[in-house]
């Protein structure tokens, strides 16, 4: 019986351009948990005595800055080969060959894959072949599965995989394969990468991918980790996922239908944050904070939203132990009012919602609106721009929420500054 962990998109030292424009942001804590991630990875393949650990592709996020991520990673490959643990590598899109233009020689149990054909390495005290393939430019589009050797004999074989297979959204198509071309190979277990939210795709063979190690932003939410694999008599026995991050993304919606003040708001708000806090297991919490729904408080809300953004952030000081910052606060509520009986009114307010209907439904005021947006963005700097967060003024539904954003803030400062019922 043996043991092995298998992650995949370590992204060390990922640069996450533009957090220090988040107020309040734990800027340090958050750039530096790749790093923390990774070394309670290698605590934990010590700890468990695994046999060895794969590291399938995107270790790196990039190119080094400097000769400290390299030095980082060298230094934590040198506790594994104290412990005499192997590890196999292969690369990704982020760090292929060609992106990469520092290098730094590993301890020798560290083995990087070829990049320019598959390659098979033994783990003999356990009767192990593994099977690897890097990257060797950054957008790889042929199957490079199809040139992997079939399993022969009977040796345990696993196959390291930098890949989005048929496809996952969110995730560029490079190098790939179908699940049922990596079945036929006759490996006990496929190690992937790329996708960064964990999937089992199947159990026979057990093919996986472990997510990444540690979310950067609110599109990667929920535990991060590795997977820790248990081999016995030749076959996988046992498949854990093993968090390992130190800072815990979240996304939490809060309706606020019914909420008779703003105070009430607060308080679901408050609940919501307390709950996510739970379900962190101790760990330094990011949240972003979406409030909706018909709301008889709308309009105070939306004439003023910088000071309910602010009652928001001083919510997480009241969690208790738990560390929590409040990435980002959005209120899409809305009045709750019959915009219909609104726009038959012959005044400013009918004449403002019968205005944005039209406009909403005419494919050339949406059009001038994308065109604007496009105009806006060529000016900005382009840090402004990497955020995984900005506008994306070719996406229909960016456009349609900004309209209605755009009708509900109108209409709140219109009636605060006159009384309409």
């Amino acid at each position: 019986m043996f043991r092995f962990l298998h992650a995949a998109d370590v992204h060390l030292d990922s640069p996450l351009v533009g957090l220090d424009r988040y107020e309040s942001a734990p800027v340090d804590a958050v750039r530096s948990a790749t790093r923390r991630a990774f070394e309670n990875l290698v605590g934990l393949a010590i700890d468990e005595e695994v046999a060895f650990v794969l590291l399938v592709g995107d270790l790196y996020d990039g190119d080094w800055k400097d000769y400290r991520t390299g030095l980082f990673f060298v230094e934590q490959m040198a506790k594994l080969r104290e412990a005499q643990i192997p590890v196999f590598v292969v690369a990704g899109n982020h760090d292929a060959a060609s992106q990469l233009t520092k290098n730094l020689r590993p301890p020798d149990n560290v083995h990087f894959f070829s990049t320019k054909k598959p390659e098979t390495r033994f783990v003999e005290a356990f009767d192990v072949a593994v099977h690897g393939q890097g990257y060797a430019t950054r957008g790889i589009t042929a199957d490079l599965a199809a040139a992997y050797p079939a399993a022969d004999g009977s040796m345990f074989h696993v196959g390291l995989l930098h890949t989005s297979l048929d496809g996952r959204p969110g995730h560029a198509p490079y190098a790939p394969t179908l699940s049922q071309l990596l079945a036929q190979k006759g490996y006990q277990y496929w190690a992937l990468g790329h996708v960064h939210k964990r999937e089992v795709v199947s159990q026979d063979p057990w093919i996986v991918f472990p997510g990444n190690l540690q979310g950067r932003h609110a599109r990667e939410t929920g535990p991060k980790g590795c997977t820790l694999v248990t081999v016995e008599n030749g076959a996988v026995k046992q498949v854990e996922e093993r968090p390992v991050d130190v800072l815990r993304w979240a996304v939490t919606r809060i309706d606020a239908e019914g909420a008779s003040s703003t105070g009430e708001v607060l308080d679901r708000v408050a609940h919501a944050i307390a709950s996510e806090a739970d379900r962190s297991d101790g760990r330094a919490l990011a949240v972003r904070v979406e409030v909706c729904g018909p709301v008889a408080c709308h309009d105070e809300i939306a004439s003023d939203p910088d000071r309910w953004t602010q009652e928001v952030r001083a919510l997480a000081a009241g969690v208790g132990s738990t560390d929590v910052w409040i990435e980002k606060v959005r209120f899409a509520t809305e009045r709750p009012t019959d915009l219909a009986q609104l726009a038959a009114r012959d005044d400013a307010i009918g004449s403002l919602i019968r205005d944005i209907a039209s406009a909403a439904g005419d494919p050339a005021e949406i059009e001038a609106l994308r065109a604007s947006l496009v105009d806006i963005r060529g000016v900005l700097p382009r840090e402004l721009l990497d955020g995984e967060d900005t506008v994306d003024p070719h996406s229909p539904e960016t456009l349609a929420r900004m309209v209605v954003e755009a009708r509900e803030l109108l209409l709140a400062r219109i009636i605060r500054q006159g009384s309409v019922s």
